[in-house]
């Protein structure tokens, strides 16, 4: 009991410590649960340009330029430093500081590894026990291992969504931000673990090796592997085409519902009597279900038509009655509001320094004995660095010579 009671306090992952050399989203992502669940992770950035989401207001995400939300979703919880690691002397201080790390997490190619002397070979040999964590566009090897990669290219573009999640005859269409990399960061997160979990077996730690182009093509494996097999998959499809007891509907209010119903014929006649259309339950065009995938042009207006004489609201609690299943096609301002999102602990609230009451949304991995707490927003440019240098075993001399090299800000 007294073992539960301190990890509630401290989280599973206290005493785990995390250099962070990363920046954007995947990366910190990951990060950003790793602190969540009490890692002390040790944000990096360059003592000039920071990390880029500091600089990049992205104004598809909201027009408002005195709120970083990504940098403040993505970098909670941590402490954060910086230092130049194109110097020779900020190489040195990142081994010092690697040295007493666990883990080791970059978003790093290659080539970048390799001039800032932050190869695995390298790491490991120095090591032995570090979890080097990386996570890139496209991976460490291969043609294309040095490119750039975004999640709205490597994961949304090249791994297949964007072409898949399209209508037919229509230019592909473009993902919301950070999607792709909010996925990959629970693969990057449940790889460390991996990791941490056979060091304590085997008391050596080694390579994590995640790509958004990998995990996007995870995420799509099954018309992957239709397509490697038999040479084709499920193609895009308008959404009149959809089979009509499992697609999208208008409601009275103007509300889109999706019915989702996959097993058609055990819910057939509660179907009917739920839409009020039990006038159509024997007819042979309907009544299983494949003459309703034959006839489905001429069944999906009348469910349309029934489906746009209630409201939203008033569909609700019909549809449960009945045993159909559906959802509500919700926005961001529908899920703040969303009692579901509220009773599972989706929202984080805590007092922050800058903007007063502020909310974080929570990361999707629910530990009864360690409920996600914030502890601290996303740092401020260099809040920590004195503090952790001096932590590290760095003098005030040190710091001061860095700070004179521009080696830190």
């Amino acid at each position: 009991m007294a073992d539960a009671e301190k990890t509630r306090k401290t989280g599973p992952l206290h005493g785990v410590k995390v250099l962070e050399i990363s920046q954007w989203i995947a990366g910190p992502a990951a990060g950003a649960i790793l602190a969540d669940f009490g890692a002390d992770v040790i944000k990096v950035e360059h003592p000039v340009r920071g990390d880029a989401w500091r600089g990049f207001i992205n104004t598809t995400i909201h027009p408002v330029k005195d709120i970083n939300f990504p940098f403040e979703q993505d970098n909670r919880n941590k402490r954060g430093i910086t230092l130049d690691l194109s110097k020779k002397e900020g190489q040195e201080v990142a081994h010092t500081l690697i040295g007493q790390c666990d883990v080791l997490l970059t978003n790093l190619r290659p080539g970048e590894l390799k001039r800032y002397d932050l190869e695995y070979e390298t790491i490991s040999k120095k090591y032995p026990r570090l979890i080097w964590a990386n996570v890139t566009g496209y991976g460490l090897v291969g043609p294309d291992c040095e490119q750039p990669g975004f999640d709205f290219s490597a994961f949304w573009a090249r791994a297949g969504f964007q072409a898949i999640i399209k209508e037919p005859d229509r230019p592909p269409v473009f993902s919301r931000n950070a999607m792709g990399d909010h996925i990959t960061c629970l693969s990057v997160f449940g790889g460390i673990i991996l990791a941490l979990y056979d060091r304590d077996r085997t008391g050596v730690g080694q390579e994590v090796i995640i790509s958004l182009f990998g995990t996007g093509m995870w995420a799509l494996s099954y018309d992957i592997m239709a397509a490697m097999s038999i040479g084709s998959y499920i193609p895009p499809m308008k959404l009149e085409d959809r089979v009509a007891m499992a697609s999208n509907y208008l409601t009275k209010d103007g509300k889109w519902i999706m019915l989702w119903v996959v097993t058609p014929d055990p819910v057939w006649s509660a179907f009917c009597k739920a839409l009020e259309i039990e006038h159509i339950e024997k007819d042979e065009r309907f009544s299983t279900f494949q003459p309703r995938r034959d006839h489905n042009a001429e069944l999906r207006p009348i469910v349309a038509e029934a489906m746009a004489k209630r409201t939203l609201e008033e569909w609700k609690p019909i549809l449960s009655k009945h045993g159909i299943i559906f959802s509500p096609v919700q926005d961001p301002l529908d899920l703040c509001k969303d009692p579901q999102a509220w009773a599972t602990g989706r929202f984080l609230a805590a007092e922050h320094p800058v903007y007063g009451n502020f909310h974080w949304v929570n990361n999707p991995i629910g530990l009864g004995n360690a409920p996600t707490t914030i502890r601290q927003p996303a740092p401020e440019f260099n809040q920590h660095t004195e503090e952790v240098l001096l932590a590290s075993g760095f003098s005030w001399e040190d710091i001061v010579q860095l700070k004179d090299k521009k080696v830190i800000a």
